[in-house]
């Protein structure tokens, strides 16, 4: 489980685009990982559209916001237009980011266990270390919830 404190993993990953996107690109500033399980299923469209609604406020306080989850970047491009998404989604076909970050778990319905993305959101500060972060994310109010996070460690910097 990904927790507050150490630093996140490097990555280099293509976003909804096909654009590379790294951790080298993104330091200096605070940033926002949401890792969600799979496009354009409920939880995860509530989220990524809760974020997307909130993208220009985060933006306000130069935090990216990026979502991460295991689909390509073809059905990113296709989850982005059908929801009208402003956040980058970033594919991690291979779970790189997803295994480095802890959030590739064992995961059990209905008695079958199987292997997918526990939820989970971290806020990362421009030094590249993990300020917060929260899993087994609960989506209603989550957004918002970071926002604040973000709010006030930009506050602080």
């Amino acid at each position: 489980m990904i927790t507050a404190g150490g630093a996140c993993p490097d990555f280099a990953l293509a976003d909804d685009r096909g654009d590379m996107v790294t951790s080298a690109s993104l330091a200096g500033k605070p940033f926002v990982l949401f890792f969600y399980p799979k496009d354009d299923t409920s939880g995860c469209t509530q989220e990524a559209v809760a974020f997307s609604g909130l993208a220009a406020e985060f933006e306000a306080i130069d935090v990216r916001v990026l979502g991460v989850s295991p689909d390509s970047v073809k059905s990113h491009a296709k989850f982005r237009d059908k929801h009208s998404l402003t956040v980058p989604l970033l594919a991690d076909e291979e779970r790189t980011l997803l295994d480095a970050a802890g959030v590739w778990v064992e995961k059990s319905m209905y008695g079958r266990k199987y292997m997918g993305v526990e939820r989970t959101t971290v806020l990362v500060g421009a030094d590249g270390r993990r300020v917060q972060a929260w899993p087994k994310v609960k989506v209603p109010g989550h957004a918002q919830e970071v926002l604040e996070a973000a709010k006030a460690l930009s506050a602080n910097a």
